[in-house]
């Protein structure tokens, strides 16, 4: 993307507009990235920085927020709307990283980070960007926006760029964590970022179906797109995971690639995790059961070392294949506990109330979010679950095996990149698996998935040890995906 070879990537400027950010504001895997991937990249020399709505839940004196400017006045439709910025430094291993929050009661006063109005708020996020970047004297070599919240931002660079050479020099880079949000919207809300459906080029073919789809904006004026997995990046030009949009993807190809995600490897380590209630090395694996029986006992579970625990943590959505956990998956020879919260309606919800209420012995269901139980249940299962419709790359497995628990996953997108399938075949313990997987997307192939798993844990301990083992050595870190990040931002 940058035609100068020679410049060093210490020199790269990067900013990273994003509506969430961990540890400041989570509803998604979508703050781990963007709150690990700078921290990787300015581990490599880079200047990179977030950007952030101050939502009201956002703690100020927690992440010790101050605030820089006042009164920032923001055109918005012909008329000024005055915003503060706020600032906050976390510290990393090795440089800090700042990140600014844009405060707008109007918009984000609200303790909620999503809901009916999402367009509108974050298409002002999206301008109020580039419009405090001369003020705060931040001039950045790239913006590299993430998922449809900020896919507007590199049309309205475009537009900047015709009005002030600030911008001139500016890239844009845009991020996919999941196609399926869109972000369509009425076509009079473009007002709010001051533009029209003859802004650009882009907007006035948009608009002929009677709307504005903010993804699309996203993958046509990037001047470089990628996905967060490789395989999801193949997947996307289909119309099975394509979510309507195969024909403008195809169309852009070749500005697209997968990188897959990384993790925070020290939030994240069974050594220091401050969460759980044994720490535990590969060296010391046995003390992990230790976690297992504080979690079944914390949830009303029957105390039982030898029984195999699985451990489920996602949004309740329709895209996590929650309709796969029936009586017959239940009725295996283990235990389940399910973490998580509903998108939309309620019925992934019932469904896993109604199991737990059914199995009390056996099925523990934790309708909520919490960081502190999802560590717990990171390290205290055997084995996680992740039977996924389609899933960009998924953290989940990750996490899942930095904790030595072995995970079942459906063969599609960052979760066929991440997991080497066991093969009951393999006799020796010097195999290189780290998991199980199922292709097709019905309940009889994730049981027979599962009791697969189930007969290695059971019967061949010391395989399913040797499984244990090649999890943890994976290395999920971010060092790997920075450094393609700027091979990517480089080419």
């Amino acid at each position: 993307m940058n035609s100068d070879k020679n410049i060093k990537h210490k020199q790269l400027k990067i900013l990273m507009p994003a509506s969430e950010v961990a540890p400041l504001v989570k509803v998604g895997g979508l703050a781990d990235v963007v709150g690990s991937l700078p921290k990787a990249l300015n581990k490599l020399g880079c200047d990179a920085r977030v950007i952030i709505p101050k939502y009201g839940c956002i703690d100020e004196k927690k992440y010790k927020l101050k605030k820089i400017f006042s009164n920032i006045k923001i055109c918005v439709n012909k008329k000024n709307v005055k915003i503060n910025l706020w600032q906050c430094n976390l510290p990393t291993q090795h440089a800090v990283s700042p990140i600014y929050l844009i405060e707008c009661n109007k918009y984000f006063g609200s303790k909620k980070v999503y809901f009916k109005n999402n367009a509108e708020r974050f298409l002002f996020f999206s301008s109020a960007v580039l419009q405090i970047l001369p003020i705060i004297k931040f001039q950045p070599d790239i913006i590299h926006c993430h998922d449809f919240h900020t896919a507007l931002i590199p049309g309205l660079l475009k537009t900047q760029k015709k009005l002030n050479t600030f911008y001139k020099n500016i890239k844009s880079v845009f991020t996919i964590h999941n196609l399926n949000y869109q972000g369509k919207s009425e076509i009079k809300i473009l007002s709010t970022g001051n533009l029209t459906e003859h802004s650009l080029k882009s907007l006035s073919q948009d608009a002929k179906d009677g709307d504005i789809n903010f993804m699309v904006q996203g993958i046509i004026n990037a001047d470089a797109v990628n996905t967060v997995s490789p395989t999801y990046a193949k997947e996307i030009t289909t119309p099975i995971y394509s979510a309507g949009l195969d024909k403008v993807i195809k169309q852009n190809k070749n500005k697209i690639i997968g990188i897959l995600n990384g993790i925070d490897i020290d939030f994240f380590n069974s050594t220091t995790d401050k969460f759980i209630k044994q720490k535990y090395s590969i060296e010391t694996l046995n003390k992990k059961v230790l976690n297992k029986l504080a979690l079944q006992k914390q949830l009303g579970l029957p105390q039982d070392k030898n029984i195999a625990l699985v451990g489920f943590i996602s949004r309740l959505a329709w895209q996590k294949g929650v309709e796969l956990i029936t009586d017959k998956l239940i009725n295996s020879k283990c235990q389940f506990v399910f973490l998580g919260t509903q998108i939309g309606g309620k019925q992934y919800e019932n469904q896993l109330k109604k199991l737990a209420k059914k199995y009390p012995d056996k099925v523990s269901a934790q309708i909520k979010f919490n960081t502190k139980l999802a560590q717990q249940i990171y390290a205290g299962s055997d084995i996680f679950l992740m039977p996924s419709r389609f899933e960009p790359c998924g953290l989940g497995q990750m996490i899942a095996m930095r904790y030595g628990t072995v995970p079942i996953v459906r063969k599609t997108g960052g979760l066929a990149d991440t997991i080497i399938n066991y093969q009951l075949s393999i006799i020796n313990y010097q195999f290189k698996s780290t998991g199980f997987i199922f292709k097709k997307f019905d309940e009889i192939s994730l049981h027979k998935a599962l009791q697969k798993a189930l007969k290695i844990y059971y019967q061949h301990p010391k395989i399913w040890r040797q499984l244990q083992i090649n999890c943890m050595k994976k290395d999920f870190s971010w060092n790997k995906s920075a450094k393609k990040y700027l091979d990517f931002l480089y080419c």
